[in-house]
């Protein structure tokens, strides 16, 4: 369960590459928050909304699938 606030999902299957932020960051909307991969194809997935990251709910190197939740901001 998350603390409330926005949570950002995967908007497709992959692996996560890379997390570009930390529990604590300031981020604007349109922030890179991690680097999907899917399809041999890196995909940035970026914050909706200006806030704090409250949780990281994936770690990198893990396998996710579409509507996964991966970060949460708030």
């Amino acid at each position: 369960p998350t603390a409330g606030g926005e949570v950002v999902k995967a908007p497709l299957p992959g692996v996560v590459n890379d997390i570009k932020v930390k529990v604590g960051d300031q981020v604007s909307k349109g922030s890179v928050l991690l680097v999907l991969e899917a399809m041999k194809m890196e995909n940035d997935i970026t914050s909706p909304v200006a806030g704090t990251v409250k949780e990281i709910v994936t770690e990198k190197g893990a396998a996710v699938g579409l509507g996964d939740p991966l970060v949460v901001i708030g």
